[in-house]
């Protein structure tokens, strides 16, 4: 065998396992990354769907001032929630960046 070494392919088994190695790691990254995003979105999403369908369930009646009472204290309860999501959606996007 000419210069191909004991490979089909040619060249040093250990320069190609090297390359396959690092060819997988980056593989591998690449895929966590995506998972992250994935993560991310998901959540915000659920926050901002968990949001909406909660406000839905509110029937404030009266006038606008009672109503806008009613809308506001439950965002006190809602907006604490969200912002809990939002921010492990952001940690999601920030980890091992």
């Amino acid at each position: 065998m000419e210069g191909g070494g004991f490979f089909p392919l040619g060249g040093d088994p250990e320069d190609i396992l090297r390359g396959l190695r690092e060819f997988a790691e980056s593989q591998s990254e690449s895929v966590k990354e995506a998972q992250r995003e994935q993560f991310a979105t998901l959540t915000l999403s659920t926050a901002v769907e968990l949001t909406a369908a909660a406000l839905k369930q509110i029937e404030p009646a009266g006038g606008p001032d009672e109503q806008a009472i009613v809308l506001r204290d439950a965002m006190r309860v809602l907006f604490p929630e969200a912002v809990a999501l939002v921010s492990a959606a952001r940690q999601g996007f920030m980890r091992e960046q």
